[in-house]
């Protein structure tokens, strides 16, 4: 695949859960850029075609703990929003994961009804596809509303979606990681996907999809910074957001993300040096760190297929710059969506898949990322992270 950075490309919809609008973008200007898959190019067809259904079920998480879930909305009344000032200041919409006693609360929906309307309506999925909200507000998460938390403290980690994902794609993630002792705080970006429903009932969409082409990128990536840092502050500070906020270890927090996402992890690791480590999944830097901006662990999980040492994007320049402990992996079949729930949920409803199949891709997201936490913010050494590992063959450690 030709990955030149600066070239225009174009991204489908993808059927289920992808970007509010297809887009296009060049290579550096948009983290979620990376080649597209000519399965997703496909998807509007095929679901055009042949009426589908859906009755989602994400993976369940492997940790001693189950996951408990809170939704949390944020107010930053010190900054009005960039994408749409006349609407106020930021309002932030947050999805609180935590380490939970098995067998209480209620199941959670995988997204409210306005949220899974928006995903039909700006991911441009026909109505002739069968899919509806309430199929996708109703995928299985194995998260429970209102459950008894576990007692103790936890690392915190900040997750961060794809441009034009809303963040319950990385809900298998948030799932997984609070199974293994961690607090999530799974961020919405309001105005950047098909939409967040906020605390006055409104489900807003995406301000600033419509031509991404010309958008600067790294003034998003700055802006979620900005997000990520607040989300922090009220998380840790006084009187907190969230009435668990006892739970987290304030001293230890990670942050990960996918596409643009991932490139807002080291953004605000190089902003905010409360963020201990991070992870970039398959994303461009935008823009890269220059060297002595990151000297805290950082992590790169991406496709091989335009993600490996000697490609042409900005990712050897970032390996080159950071300071710390570090890994580089390169994901065989992988393509884009993989490292979030997007692929699987596809294949549920019945549309083609890239190569990798879609829930290794979750199982490898999931456990390379948890990996990485428990050495960097606990103190856990695991043996994964070592080397080629003969149970993840997809696996390629590129340095």
């Amino acid at each position: 695949m030709n990955t030149t950075p600066n070239r225009k490309r174009r991204i489908s919809a993808v059927a289920i859960l992808g970007l509010a609008a297809s887009v296009a973008a060049t290579g550096t200007g948009l983290a979620a850029t990376t080649p597209p898959s000519t399965v997703h190019a496909t998807v509007a067809t095929a679901a055009a075609a042949t009426p589908r259904s859906l009755q989602g079920t994400l993976p369940a998480p492997t940790g001693p703990h189950a996951a408990g879930e809170d939704v949390i909305h944020l107010t930053d009344a010190s900054r009005p929003d960039p994408w749409v000032p006349t609407s106020g200041p930021r309002q932030l919409t947050v999805t609180m994961v935590y380490p939970a006693v098995p067998g209480t609360g209620t199941p959670a929906p995988y997204m409210t009804l306005a949220e899974a309307a928006g995903h039909i309506q700006h991911g441009k999925i026909p109505a002739s596809s069968g899919i509806t909200p309430q199929n996708l507000s109703s995928v299985t998460t194995h998260a429970f509303d209102g459950a008894r938390p576990q007692s103790g403290k936890y690392p915190l980690v900040v997750l961060s979606p794809g441009f034009g994902d809303p963040r319950m794609v990385l809900t298998s993630l948030a799932t997984e990681l609070a199974s293994h002792g961690y607090v999530v705080a799974l961020v919405g970006h309001t105005y950047e996907d098909s939409g967040e429903t906020l605390a006055n009932g409104q489900t807003p969409p995406c301000a600033i999809c419509d031509d991404p082409a010309t958008l600067d990128f790294d003034a998003v990536t700055a802006s979620r910074a900005l997000d990520v840092s607040f989300v922090i502050d009220r998380l840790t500070h006084g009187n907190t957001a969230w009435p668990l906020a006892h739970l987290i270890d304030k001293h230890e927090i990670g942050m990960a993300g996918h596409s643009i996402g991932g490139a807002a992890a080291a953004a605000t690791m190089i902003t905010d040096p409360r963020v201990r480590a991070g992870v970039n999944m398959d994303g461009s830097f935008n823009p890269a760190p220059m060297p002595g901006q990151i000297d805290r662990p950082f992590l790169m999980l991406g496709a091989a297929a335009y993600h490996s040492a000697g490609g042409g994007d900005n990712w050897g320049q970032a390996w080159a710059a950071l300071g710390g402990y570090k890994k580089w992996l390169a994901v065989t079949g992988a393509n884009h969506p993989s490292f979030t729930d997007v692929d699987l949920l596809e294949e549920e409803a019945g549309f083609p898949t890239p190569p990798l199949d879609p829930e290794r891709g979750i199982v490898i997201t999931r456990e390379y990322v948890t990996a990485f936490f428990d050495r960097t913010l606990k103190g856990i050494h695991s043996p994964l992270l070592d080397g080629p590992s003969p149970n993840n063959p997809e696996v390629l450690f590129q340095y």
